[in-house]
């Protein structure tokens, strides 16, 4: 910042990293950068980038309203973020729902939210699996499903856990999943189609082995790749899942794209993390790499083939937390992008219900391998038209999780993906996953 004048842009509430207290919080815009400012009494003073240069931070949020009558299961006692589950204070409908059904996992990443595998646990029972979605039921219902954990394809019965909720009305599944079980059991992967499964979300953050053994801890590229053909033979769609870390993989967010590119239409889309600093992280990094960079990258990296113009802010969840767009590809391999339209695709005037129905119709497999288009072939009326915009759409996203370091309680309270905790409630995510830097966390056990 050297000696540039600071001008505050707002006031909000964070926490401290340390104690994780509730403290007062200032955004200061130096320039086109943005920084929350805190001051702990107990353990001074913080600061974070929260938005590096363009497009500006005060051009990219539209007007928004909080949504009315959010389902509410704790009371407002300590404060956000401390009385989740929701309380009343909470601000947004829930869209996506996490039921982490395992907290073990057949690796040890260097980097995991969940710090999963630490030890070995017992796994949530069946029944207590249907009476999450009985508690879900009860909120709303038809939230989408994410099956996570630790690695959930460690459980042999994922299949009639999708069938379960399947059968109890909720409409979208998806796996998420490092692929190493997707990659070797073949008939597991046509069990989980038969289920009902419509997306793997594919851990994915890497073109290079040895970017990968950094991260993931093991070279898994042949893995992925191996997913990613099983799925296509079972018309299971993909969700490539980039942890990005600043310095180590930024400089293939391009590459994973273009890759996405050459699989269509078996890759529905590619959902960027930029890396948040809770469980487990890189000690010695404390440096967000924020959403506009990652727009900046992704019109640097592509050639201006895909233009930060092309993507818009949330509209469901607070405009800071994240991005979309969507490209069509063309015979000749050229792209259009594709605006976000609402009024003739999707049934609810909720917002969140609106954010389910767009993710659902974009990850779903729509094809596999014996009925796919060509991608040369040109449509000859209105029918093909539709048909292969439907196949060749790839959905290109991003997620910019909160930690102890950067997290605005305004923002969370916004929050519209959320998990079940096994006490049956219903916590924002990355009130979830908040941790200290001592590795304390206010909800995971």
């Amino acid at each position: 910042m050297g000696n540039l004048k600071g001008t505050v842009i707002g006031e909000t509430e964070s926490v401290c990293p340390v104690c994780l207290s509730r403290i007062k919080a200032q955004k200061i815009q130096y320039e086109d950068d943005v920084y929350l400012h805190k001051t702990c009494k107990e353990h001074g003073d913080f600061s974070v980038r929260i938005w590096k240069g363009l497009p500006s931070y005060n051009s990219w949020a539209p007007e928004r309203k909080a949504a009315k009558d959010v389902y509410s299961i704790t009371e407002v006692k300590k404060g956000c973020p401390y009385d989740c589950g929701i309380c009343p204070d909470h601000r947004q409908h829930t869209c996506c729902v996490l039921l982490e059904i395992t907290k073990n996992c057949n690796l040890h990443c260097p980097i995991c939210f969940a710090s999963s595998g630490e030890v070995n646990e017992e796994d949530p029972s069946l029944e207590e699996i249907k009476q999450w979605y009985k508690l879900l039921k009860e909120a709303g219902g038809t939230f989408n499903i994410q099956i996570s954990g630790g690695e959930p394809s460690l459980r042999d019965d994922v299949p009639e856990i999708i069938k379960m909720g399947r059968d109890l009305g909720f409409p979208f599944f998806q796996l998420n999943t490092n692929g190493i079980r997707i990659a070797h059991d073949i008939d597991y992967v046509k069990s989980l189609k038969d289920a009902g499964l419509d997306c793997v979300y594919l851990q994915f953050d890497s073109l290079k082995d040895e970017v990968l053994e950094k991260i993931r801890g093991k070279a898994l590229l042949h893995i992925k790749e191996k997913a990613i053909e099983n799925c296509a033979e079972h018309g299971i769609g993909v969700v490539l899942v980039p942890t990005l870390v600043k310095g180590l993989n930024t400089d293939e967010i391009g590459k994973i794209l273009y890759f996405a590119i050459e699989k269509m239409p078996y890759i529905r889309g590619v959902h960027f993390q930029p890396c948040s600093y809770f469980g487990r992280y890189p000690e010695e990094d404390s440096e967000h790499f924020t959403l506009p960079e990652l727009l900046r990258a992704i019109e640097d990296q592509t050639e201006g083939k895909m233009k930060v113009q092309d993507f818009k802010p949330a509209t469901a969840e607070n405009p800071y937390c994240s991005f979309n767009g969507g490209f069509r590809l063309n015979p000749d391999e050229t792209l259009t992008p594709l605006q976000k339209t609402q009024s003739c695709c999707c049934s609810s005037n909720n917002e969140s219900e609106r954010s389910r129905e767009y993710v659902s119709r974009r990850w779903k497999g729509a094809v596999n391998k014996a009925n796919v288009a060509p991608r040369n072939q040109k449509p000859q009326d209105i029918d093909e038209f539709l048909e292969r915009t439907k196949q060749y759409t790839l959905a290109v996203s991003a997620m910019a999780f909160q930690d102890a370091w950067n997290l605005d309680l305004e923002r969370l309270r916004d929050c519209y993906i959320h998990i079940v905790s096994p006490d049956k409630r219903i916590i924002p995510f990355c009130a979830y996953n908040l941790t200290g830097i001592d590795g304390r966390s206010l909800y995971r056990r």
